[in-house]
């Protein structure tokens, strides 16, 4: 059981995990799965059974969950400790975690921005 929302462990197709997002996109999951893996991570997702879509209404795409088997990893403690980097060396930032920037600019601390 976690602490903290901020914190979660689920078992995900047999194993342990510490949960790193739930219900994100395909090119989500394929973001977090490159970078942890580059990270020595063990990855695990899990496939969400999209909902039934109702009358009328086009189906949604299904979601993935993404956990690692390492169960001190903390999303939130890994991009504030600078425990994460890029395939190019550098260390990852909240910007480019959340993908809203293509390269990950270390050389400005997240508090100037």
């Amino acid at each position: 059981m976690a602490i903290n929302k901020n914190h979660e462990f689920e078992e995900l197709n047999g194993v342990k995990c510490s949960i790193v997002e739930k219900n994100v996109s395909e090119e989500r999951m394929n973001f977090l799965n490159e970078l942890l893996s580059a990270n020595k991570y063990a990855v695990v997702i899990v496939s969400n059974p999209a909902p039934a879509p109702a009358e009328g209404e086009e189906p949604k795409p299904s979601t993935y969950t993404v956990g690692v088997s390492d169960l001190t990893f903390n999303p939130t403690n890994a991009i504030f400790g600078r425990l994460l980097k890029t395939s190019d060396g550098h260390i990852v930032t909240l910007s480019y975690w959340k993908q809203e920037s293509l390269v990950s600019d270390d050389e400005i601390p997240y508090f100037e921005r």
